[in-house]
């Protein structure tokens, strides 16, 4: 499964591979009673309400692992949320978040760092996993421009990636190797919100393109505040999607890596937010007046295709070139 590097993956793989040594303590007072049930109820809750596709992802896995995931995306959402939607000094905030997570034991009206306590501790989570998702949160408070690649890919990171191995850790995985599929798929995730939600980012003063790709194709930052799409434009766009289609194909054989009980799971997930891709190239490139989305019924319609490629191993065999467009 060894996987060639692109320059700007391999001192992401050092840091994921470093993440992996123990660091930070595996005890803490978890009760067993109704208020653990209860975080989970409320983590459950959490990503119903913000995603439908990851929320359906979720549902393929078994109980346990499905209850670990959502304690894993809501506490990404808050932390997410601190920083996006702040309700005070987001900076300290994020600080007093970060302290709540590594109390042992977490408080008693913290739902959400209780479900995540409890599930760091079952399934091993290097806390460094953590600390790296909340420095990249903590860097979009300073940063909002990107010059190459290489930087935003060192970004996605951080605020996906990190998410896609703590992931790997939960659903249970062969060997280190499939360190870098992971990496690849949180890259391509991150990527696909970023060229949704152009418009909105812009709205909050933020621009997540690579600015020598944007001066290549001869955009200014002026276009993307009009929300100018023209051939341009249109241009880019094939180029940005082009490149998050192709991270697609390359993390996918990763899944093969997973245990059997989570590999549709991931697959659904990583499938179904590409298709988010192909709405925004049904409207035309258009990421400033909508947001683009699959629906529920065209979500649950390509679940048994993706169910069929887990069964016959499609994914191991899976190429660039082979990657079918019409999913």
């Amino acid at each position: 499964m060894a996987l060639a590097l692109a320059d700007w993956e391999q001192p992401l793989v050092e840091r994921a591979r470093a993440a992996l040594n123990p660091s930070g303590s595996f005890r803490a007072h978890i009760p067993s009673d109704t208020r653990l049930r209860r975080a989970y109820e409320i983590c459950e809750r959490v990503i119903r309400q913000h995603s439908r596709s990851f929320y359906l992802a979720s549902m393929l896995l078994p109980a346990p692992k499905r209850k670990a995931v959502r304690a894993l995306y809501a506490l990404c959402r808050v932390a997410d949320d601190i920083v996006d939607m702040p309700r005070g000094d987001p900076e300290a905030e994020l600080t007093r978040w970060r302290r709540i997570i590594h109390a042992d034991p977490p408080p008693d009206d913290e739902p959400v760092a209780l479900a995540w306590a409890d599930t760091r501790i079952r399934y091993r989570i290097p806390a460094t996993y953590v600390e790296q998702l909340l420095d990249a949160l903590s860097q979009d408070l300073r940063q909002t421009r990107y010059e190459t690649f290489a930087e935003l890919a060192a970004y996605c990171y951080g605020v996906a990636s990190t998410v896609g191995l703590m992931s790997m850790h939960i659903i249970g995985f062969s060997d280190s190797e499939i360190i870098p599929y992971a990496i690849r798929l949180g890259v391509a995730l991150q990527l696909t919100n970023i060229l949704r939600d152009v418009g909105e980012d812009w709205k909050r003063q933020r621009l997540y393109l690579p600015q020598e790709e944007l001066r290549a194709f001869r955009l200014t930052e002026d276009d993307i505040a009009i929300g100018r799409v023209d051939g341009r434009w249109r241009d880019f766009m094939r180029f940005q999607i082009a490149r998050v289609r192709r991270l697609y194909a390359e993390a996918l054989p990763g899944v093969m890596g997973l245990n059997p009980d989570g590999r549709l799971a991931i697959a659904a997930a990583a499938e179904l937010y590409r298709g988010i891709l192909e709405d925004i190239e049904a409207h035309d490139y258009d990421v400033f007046r909508r947001r683009a989305h699959l629906s529920l019924g065209a979500m649950l319609t390509r679940l048994p295709r993706i169910w069929w490629r887990v069964r016959i191993g499609f994914y191991a065999r899976l190429t660039v070139t082979t990657y079918p467009s019409d999913q």
